[in-house]
């Protein structure tokens, strides 16, 4: 497999987006909790040719903090998630993270993310959930676990948060990950149907990017949904 050219680091060219708002044209991120992770920078090159450009490493992943510093010094754009306190926070940001995400409502996280000057997506499942996210400054919220309420859920929840950037994680996958879209979901998350713990850990970087190009493949029939 050819390894793609590490893209420029955003910071530095102000023509480049950053911060969640790429999600409008990076609909996928990638979430890896893996025991082992041998060259965080190939994951993300091979994530990337497979077509997905935003990586999530998670504070369940041994070493998190060296991987992001790898993978970000490399060019890839990447965050840290499962962050539940403001010193995992600080210390992913220290690291390279470009944007934090929870598993839910944590406001000293919040508060860590707008003292740093990054995006935090905060997870949520409820109503009262989403409208407490944003009021802590959410870039945009996760629901979490979407696959227990369904794709049908963001489109309910579309109705009194038109406006609200929603991220369906947990259990999305090839076959449904469409449907989030479709269903009012800015972004989905891609995890074991991805990037397996397994594979990861062995370095198969041309399976990892097999799946991407199937699951990007996929996401693309929500366009026209």
């Amino acid at each position: 497999m050819t390894e793609p050219s590490a893209p420029t680091d955003p910071s530095s060219d102000p023509s480049v987006p950053t911060g969640l708002s790429v999600l409008r044209d990076e609909p996928v991120i990638a979430v890896v909790r893996a025991p082992r992770i041998p060259d965080a920078a190939a994951l993300c090159a091979a994530l990337a040719e497979g077509g997905i450009n935003l990586t999530e490493f998670t504070y369940t992943t041994p070493d998190v903090t060296d991987h992001l510093f790898r993978a970000s010094k490399a060019g890839w754009r990447v965050g840290v998630g499962t962050v539940l306190t403001a010193e995992q926070a600080r210390r992913g940001v220290e690291a390279g993270a470009s944007f934090l995400v929870t598993p839910g409502c944590r406001p000293e996280v919040a508060e860590a993310a707008a003292v740093a000057g990054v995006p935090v997506v905060l997870g949520a499942l409820t109503p009262t959930e989403v409208a407490h996210a944003v009021d802590l400054g959410a870039a945009a919220v996760k629901i979490f676990p979407a696959r227990a309420f369904g794709p049908g859920y963001f489109k309910d929840l579309r109705g009194p948060y038109p406006d609200v950037p929603l991220v369906a994680s947990g259990g999305v996958n090839a076959g449904n990950a469409a449907e989030f879209l479709a269903h009012g979901a800015l972004a989905v998350c891609a995890g074991t149907d991805v990037v397996p713990p397994d594979v990861v850990a062995a370095g198969d970087w041309a399976e990892i990017t097999r799946r991407a190009r199937a699951f990007t493949a996929a996401c693309a029939g929500a366009a026209g949904a």
